[in-house]
């Protein structure tokens, strides 16, 4: 079977295409032919060796989806045929965030999915919605499973409330559909005006031109009756401040990305002035997901794919990330899917 993995370098260019013996599933795993995958802002960090201490050689990558080809002895979670998705965290099923739950991520501590045949422990997959088509499936493992969490199990959201996303990548996109889902009003901020445009149809209520709108925290607020209530921070070190702004009285920041940067100071008097609730997340556990997997079914949601990329063009896949001009999910179309 094919897989790629970062081979010579942390960097894209390190990239290697390599051939390997498909794995046979033991006693309690199963063996899950990958049909796409769906790539992360996280994918790409590590890639570039800014994802955390890995060794060389590393299958890179989380989010696929796939059909089950073999089971090993005593699985009885899934049979052959079911088509499923790979859980970002391998061990976390249940239950609050724990460093045990954590310590196993694929494309990370564990082989990432960039492979045609993958072996996981039964226990690390789960049936995904059936109207969805593998490509589809293949985005909800960290960033629909990352927007789900932070609205629901965090922010505990209701319908009525206002939710800030910022920009138009796949967790800020799924976080607009899934608060259109529970009734909230949503306001989308986005350097493109064209992107905003595409929001709106997919119900953004309120739209806001950063570059055009420097004091875009202020204006949320305003739009928003005095504040909003839950904010969807991917931003990092240039947009947390405006999220501070933009946050109402009591309200909840979730912060969940780092795209322009680590490091920030942080105006204290405006985090206790407005009681404001500041929430660190990463992806959720195996029930959240099924969770989430079920109201996407009820709903007969669909995930946005902005382009695809065929598997032996992973590289371009991550330039594409790289140069961030995307709206929703860029997705990897394997061999024969």
């Amino acid at each position: 079977m094919k897989v790629w993995q970062v081979a010579r370098e942390w960097s894209i260019d390190g990239m290697e295409l390599v051939e390997r013996p498909e794995p046979v599933p033991g006693p309690g795993q199963v063996a899950v032919r990958i049909r796409a995958a769906s790539l992360n802002y996280r994918d790409l960090l590590t890639v570039l060796g800014k994802g955390g201490a890995y060794k060389l050689p590393l299958t890179p990558f989380s989010d696929a989806a796939g059909e089950v080809v073999a089971v090993g002895a005593n699985v009885t979670r899934v049979a052959v045929g079911d088509h499923v998705c790979p859980m970002f965290f391998q061990s976390w099923f249940d239950g609050k965030p724990s460093a045990a739950g954590r310590r196993l991520a694929l494309g990370g501590t564990s082989p990432g999915v960039l492979q045609e045949v993958l072996v996981l422990d039964a226990e690390g997959v789960s049936r995904v919605p059936r109207h969805l088509t593998s490509l589809e499936a293949a985005t909800l493992p960290c960033a629909a499973l990352t927007a789900w969490r932070a609205l629901f199990v965090e922010a505990n959201l209701r319908p009525g409330e206002t939710v800030l996303v910022q920009g138009t990548g796949g967790v800020s996109i799924f976080a607009l559909q899934f608060a259109k889902l529970a009734g909230a009003a949503v306001i989308v901020t986005s350097s493109s005006d064209e992107k905003l445009e595409r929001a709106k149809a997919l119900g953004a209520d309120h739209t806001i031109n950063y570059r055009a709108v420097r004091e875009w925290g202020r204006a949320a607020a305003g739009w928003a009756g005095g504040g909003v209530d839950h904010i969807v921070e991917v931003g990092g070190k240039d947009t947390f401040p405006q999220s501070l702004e933009a946050a109402r009285v009591g309200g909840t920041i979730l912060v969940i990305g780092v795209l322009s940067g680590f490091a920030q100071e942080i105006a204290i008097p405006t985090l206790f002035g407005k009681n404001l609730h500041v929430i660190g997340l990463s992806v959720g556990s195996r029930r959240m997901f099924e969770e989430m997997a079920a109201a996407i079914g009820r709903n007969g949601m669909k995930p946005v794919i902005d382009r695809t990329v065929a598997f032996g063009a992973v590289p371009e896949a991550l330039r594409l990330m790289q140069q961030g001009g995307h709206f929703g999910k860029i997705a990897i179309q394997f061999p024969g899917a």
